[in-house]
Order: C-alpha cells, then sequence, then structure tokens
C-alpha cells in the first residue's frame, strides 16, 4: 500500500472507543476553539463558534455535558492513515502554518505553541470527525460541531484546512467497519472541496457531489475531476433557486449511487453577507438545506455524519444550532430518524422544468 494510504490495522487508535448509550452522537470538545493573544481575529473566521453552538443547544436543553460525545485529538498514527510524513513534517514549520491558516502573524510564533493553540484545536475536531463516523454507523446519524476541512488533502494544507478530516473519516470507516464499501460526500460550503476531491480522485468507493460559488478559492480545476455531480453557483444565488438545486441534485445523486455512509459538509458561509462566501442564503434557507439532506438520507436509511465546515459571520453559530434543534423537531434526529420521513417542502415548489438543469461532471 501506498505511504498515501498506509495499512490501518498497523496502528491502535483511541478514535473508535466505545461511547455510551446514554450519549446522544453528537461530537465536540472546548479544545476545538482557537483563541491566542488575539491573532485568531486576524482571520474572518469565527475560531469560537463552535463553542457558541453547543452553549445554543445547552440553552434549549438539548445537550448537557453529559450527554455530549468528548472529542479525542487524532494522533500522529491516526493522522498517517491518510497523511505524508513529508506534509506533518512542513506542519513543524510556523511558516507553513500562517500560510495554511492565512494568518500571517503565526509565522513569528515558535512552533511550539502554533501546535499547541493553533494545530491541536484542529487535531482534536478532526479526531471528532473521525470519531462521528463511527458512530453515524451506530446510531444512523452524527454530528461533529467542528471539522469540515475540505480544502486539506494528504499531502496539502489550505484555505484554513491543515488536516483531511473528511478523508480520514471515511478511510477509516473502509478499512475498520464492516458493510462500509461506498461513501457519497454532499459538499455545500460556498468553496469547492478540493480537499477530499484530490485524496479519491482514482477512488471509485467515493461519490461527491459539491454545490459551490464557481467564482472564489480554489478554482481548482485539476480536483474537479473527481467531482461526480457539480453544482457550480453563480454570485448572489438566493434561496429558490438554491433549495430547488440542492434537492433535484441530493435526490439525484443518491438514486444514482446507494452508498453505506453520506458526509455532509454543512457549510453555513453561504449565508448572505458572508465576507467569504459570495451567495446569498438567508437564515431560513440554511435550515431548510440541511433538512433536506438529511431527509433523503433518512428516508433510504443511509446513515448520515455531519461537519459543520466554513461560516464567517458571528451569526452562524446560531444558524448552526437552530438547524441542529430543527432537526430534532423533523423527526430526523435525536432519538431513531424514521425512514418513513415525507418529502420537504421543496419539492412542491420544483418546477418540471427543473429536470432539464443537471448539471454534474460528464455531461
Amino acid at each position: 500500500m501506498s505511504e498515501k494510504y498506509p495499512a490501518l490495522d498497523s496502528h491502535q487508535t483511541e478514535l473508535y472507543s466505545e461511547v455510551p448509550a446514554s450519549c446522544l452522537p453528537i461530537v465536540y470538545s472546548p479544545m476545538y476553539n482557537i483563541t491566542f493573544m488575539g491573532l485568531e481575529k486576524l482571520h474572518p473566521f469565527d475560531a469560537g463558534k463552535w463553542g457558541k453552538v453547543i452553549h445554543f443547544l445547552k440553552e434549549e436543553q438539548f445537550i448537557t455535558d453529559e450527554t455530549i460525545v468528548p472529542a479525542r485529538e487524532a494522533s500522529e498514527a491516526d493522522l498517517l492513515v491518510v497523511h505524508t510524513t513529508r506534509y506533518l513534517n512542513r506542519l513543524k514549520w510556523s511558516l507553513v502554518v500562517a500560510t495554511i491558516t492565512e494568518i500571517p502573524p503565526v509565522l513569528f510564533l515558535p512552533n511550539f505553541l502554533v501546535q499547541r493553540k493553533v494545530l491541536k484545536p484542529l487535531r482534536t475536531q478532526t479526531g471528532g470527525t473521525i470519531m462521528a463516523g463511527k458512530l453515524a454507523m451506530e446510531r444512523g446519524w452524527a454530528i461533529n460541531v467542528g471539522g469540515g476541512f475540505h480544502h486539506c488533502s494528504s499531502d496539502k494544507g489550505g484555505g484554513f484546512c491543515a488536516y483531511a478530516d473528511i478523508t480520514l473519516a471515511i478511510k477509516f470507516l473502509f478499512e475498520r467497519v464492516e458493510g462500509v464499501a461506498r461513501a457519497t460526500i454532499i459538499d455545500l460550503d460556498a468553496h469547492q472541496g478540493n480537499g477530499h476531491e484530490r485524496d479519491f480522485l482514482e477512488d471509485r468507493r467515493v461519490y461527491i457531489m459539491d454545490v459551490y460559488n464557481r467564482h472564489i478559492y480554489p478554482g481548482d480545476g485539476y480536483a474537479k475531476r473527481a467531482i461526480k455531480r457539480k453544482v457550480e453557483l453563480d454570485w448572489g444565488t438566493e434561496d429558490m433557486e438554491y433549495l430547488q438545486k440542492v434537492e433535484l441534485h441530493t435526490e439525484g445523486a443518491l438514486n444514482e449511487v446507494r452508498p453505506d455512509i453520506i458526509i455532509y459538509n454543512a457549510g453555513t458561509d453561504i449565508l448572505d453577507g458572508d465576507p467569504l462566501g459570495g451567495l446569498a442564503i438567508s437564515p431560513q434557507g440554511i435550515v431548510k438545506r440541511d433538512e433536506i439532506i438529511f431527509r433523503a438520507a433518512c428516508r433510504r436509511g443511509i446513515p448520515i455524519l455531519m461537519v459543520t465546515s466554513g461560516g464567517y459571520q458571528k451569526k452562524t453559530a446560531r444558524i448552526i444550532a437552530d438547524s441542529i434543534l430543527n432537526l430534532r423537531r423533523q423527526g430526523l434526529i435525536g432519538g431513531e430518524a424514521s425512514e418513513e420521513a415525507g418529502p420537504s417542502h421543496v419539492s412542491l415548489m420544483m418546477s418540471k422544468s427543473m429536470s432539464s438543469e443537471a448539471t454534474f461532471s460528464g455531461i
């Protein structure tokens, strides 16, 4: 086996430990949040949003500290399942981390501080995604309140993504969980998910659907070859068009190939006013989008893992929490998700002409 994907049975991992039945499959750690001398404020990303999501969910009495699954940090051996040794060694240079996280002053920090204050939180979120993959297979659904580092591949980081958590979660499942032979990534962050696309370019077991603003970072033409269902959006796309396309292509993707698990990259940088996303989706549109994806998975009885990915406004934490609470109200999470979940209201809005708009790769 190549250095890119070494044999998984060669190392012991703490990420697949048993989780008490009393816990909900919601993974989080206070270690997710990045705070160090205000440096995190130099990037538009709200580096404390994950803790805020948890705070809102506690306020609504959906979760407590006792019912959250505490995320564990991914070890070097865990990371080497996908990442090359050369890439992990490069992260020992503060300049490299400054470039990946887009926080220039990081290059002036001693690397031990960069490891502790920047990379350890990202490694913990990465561990959380891997843990949530196993939980989704056991419980039918799981949410990592962090993760979704979809610009990172096995040997290259970028766009605030230092570890390839989506690739890692899928590789762990393929090798460690019986019955997982196919995975579908539904990437609805505003940016193209070029990291996992590069990692799975030659892997027919992974089906990728990606809906993104065609005009923004990363514009990775090479990685686009891995996308089986590509939906490129224009500046300022609004709710009606967006939700119609999401539902049409989600149904199409899951009808084309039935996976054993869905990895849903639920970026909130599609929100109107986001400084990087360039789209114009309302908070209600984001909540409805997430409902569409979970309902499609639920109706088919396919386990789903959600990660929260990008979102660059202070209000995104509240929207993520509201969306999770809506999924509970709809009966899509929080207990045994029903395979009888009915169609979302968006399908009622869809015109027959939409069927001619399918724009996935290969056509």
